[in-house]
């Protein structure tokens, strides 16, 4: 009986001893997909990217260029100027629509799509085989019982971050 209670000890010793150790040298490590040379690429300028589409919602301009630059800056060391950037990106919001995409039993439309598209120009002014005009687009359905006003900002929100990511991961990670 005495050993099983002085193997216990030990091993509640050694336990405490490596949940001590771990804690105090853990190592933290995020990866954020961005592969940038730092040496060579240091900034970044960012044009605005007007509403071009036909149908429009005001705020949507702001928060994608919000968003757009937000990405860059939580994501990157770069740092943002209004001329010269060693890496450039403007376009423009192209299309935002909406049309039905299912239909009920009763010949009704059951379900709406909102599509987004964003046309791209992006410039590496230290590697201009990187150069390239490329859209981007993304899409949120919503049921159609829903009144577009109500689902509008969070689908729009929703859409952007998806149109960011994929800009971000078509300029700096290199995928």
């Amino acid at each position: 009986m005495g050993f099983i209670k002085h193997q216990t000890f030990w091993h509640s010793i050694i336990a405490i001893t490596l949940m001590c150790v771990i804690a105090g040298c853990s190592v933290s490590y995020k990866f954020n997909g961005a592969s940038i040379n730092y040496n060579e690429v240091k900034t970044i300028q960012f044009s605005d990217f007007p509403l071009r589409s036909a149908y429009v919602w005001a705020p949507m301009h702001a928060l994608f260029n919000n968003e757009l630059q937000d990405i860059y800056m939580r994501q990157t060391k770069l740092r943002q100027v209004k001329r010269n950037g060693d890496l450039q990106l403007s376009g423009e919001i192209t299309e935002y629509s909406q049309f039905n995409k299912g239909v009920s039993a009763n010949g009704f439309s059951s379900q709406v799509q909102l599509k987004i598209t964003v046309n791209v120009r992006f410039t590496n002014n230290k590697k201009h085989t990187d150069d390239f005009e490329r859209k981007f687009s993304a899409t949120a359905d919503y049921d159609s019982s829903s009144q577009l006003a109500a689902v509008q900002e969070e689908l729009v929100t929703q859409m952007i971050k998806d149109i960011t990511e994929q800009i971000f991961n078509a300029t700096v990670a290199n995928w």
